[in-house]
Formats: C-alpha cells, sequence, structure tokens
C-alpha cells in the first residue's frame, strides 16, 4: 500500500492551520503521517519539513495545499520540487492546482507542462512576497507623513540637563563626564547637546 504523507506550514503561531488540515484530512492521510511548521516560507530550514524529507523515498505520496505552503522563494521551491521528485522519487500534488500531480503525465510532455506551471506559480508566490513587502514600506511611510511616529518614545531629558550641558560648553567637564551624569551614552549626550546649544542659540 502506497505511503502518504502531507505538509503543513503557517506562517505564525498566531496563524490558523484548520483550512490545510482539514484539505488533507479528505485525502486520507494518517495523522502521524502530517507534517505541520509554523514558520516563515522564506526558506527550507524547519524541522518538520525537514524530518518530512527524509521519509520521502520512491513510492510514497506528498500532498500539499498549496504551492506556496511548500514555501515563497522562487528558485529554492524549484530546487526543492527537483529533490523530493528527482533524487527521492516520489510524488507531490499540490490540491489547489491539479495540474501539479506528478502522478499523472509521466511521459516527455506530461512532465513539461508540469515544470512550466510549477515555475510560473513559484515565481507568482515569491512576486507577491515582494508586494506584500513593498505595501509594507509605503504603509510606514504613508504613516510617518501623518505623522505617526514609530518604535520606542525619546526619553526625557534629566531636569538639570541644560546645567549639565552649559558646564560641557565652558569646558567644566568633558563630554564623557557630562553624559554620565545626564545617564546617556556619549553620542546621544553629544547629538542632544547639539539641539539644546541651537535651540539656545536662537533663543528658542
Amino acid at each position: 500500500m502506497q505511503e502518504i504523507y502531507g505538509y503543513v506550514r503557517v506562517s505564525t503561531r498566531e496563524q490558523n492551520e484548520d483550512r490545510q488540515m482539514l484539505a488533507l484530512g479528505e485525502m486520507s492521510i494518517p495523522e502521524e503521517n502530517i507534517y505541520m511548521d509554523k514558520l516563515s516560507g522564506k526558506d527550507f530550514h524547519r524541522p518538520m519539513y525537514q524530518k518530512l524529507l527524509k521519509r520521502l523515498r520512491a513510492g510514497t505520496l506528498l500532498y500539499i495545499k498549496s504551492i506556496d505552503r511548500l514555501g515563497r522563494n522562487y528558485e529554492e521551491i524549484l530546487e526543492q520540487w527537483r529533490i523530493i521528485t528527482k533524487d527521492k522519487k516520489a510524488d507531490i500534488v499540490v490540491l489547489d492546482m491539479p495540474l501539479l500531480d506528478t502522478r499523472r503525465g509521466k511521459d516527455l510532455m506530461g512532465t513539461f507542462l508540469s515544470d512550466i506551471v510549477l515555475q510560473v506559480l513559484s515565481f507568482v508566490a515569491e512576486n507577491e512576497r515582494g508586494n506584500i513587502r513593498q505595501r509594507q514600506r509605503e504603509g510606514i511611510e504613508a504613516a510617518k507623513l501623518r505623522g505617526v511616529r514609530f518604535g520606542r518614545p525619546p526619553r526625557p531629558l534629566p531636569e538639570d540637563f541644560g546645567q549639565i550641558c552649559g558646564r560641557w560648553i565652558a569646558g567644566e567637564i568633558s563630554g564623557t563626564r557630562a553624559a554620565a551624569l545626564c545617564d546617556m551614552p556619549v553620542p546621544t549626550f553629544y547629538r542632544k547637546a547639539e539641539i539644546y546649544k541651537r535651540k539656545e542659540e536662537e533663543g528658542v
């Protein structure tokens, strides 16, 4: 009897894997043969995927819900597909894309069509990842233009900063000593001291 496996991947622990599990459940895959990673698809350094890979061999069958569950890096998806189908001689079925079923079309034309579809889908998956990053960058830039601040709020200056800064300007103490008195890193003191001096000169 043919050994059947399934692979599930969600990017974060907060994401829900139910949709993938339900789809694989319809394929009558033994529960112990379903491997799941809750990790990014940017590479294939995933513990459960690596365990699964060791189990695959000639005659075994792997089901995945969609090609982007396998991964999101175009070149690495193609490389893993080659390892599974050529080196391991196992079969893969992508449930969302019936053309990606290596059990059919074992002849040259079938393999050729499968390879073309795989390359197109892999490219689309990686391109979408790039689009998501671009949208995130654009969203951050738009938020900055609206005045939204990112990161931790700036630490307030100590009450005696002006006095300490004045002593440093007068040459009474070094910048290192002034920074220590203000309980801040030396570069931070110099940056804030320059702003303070400028405001004093402008009478702000």
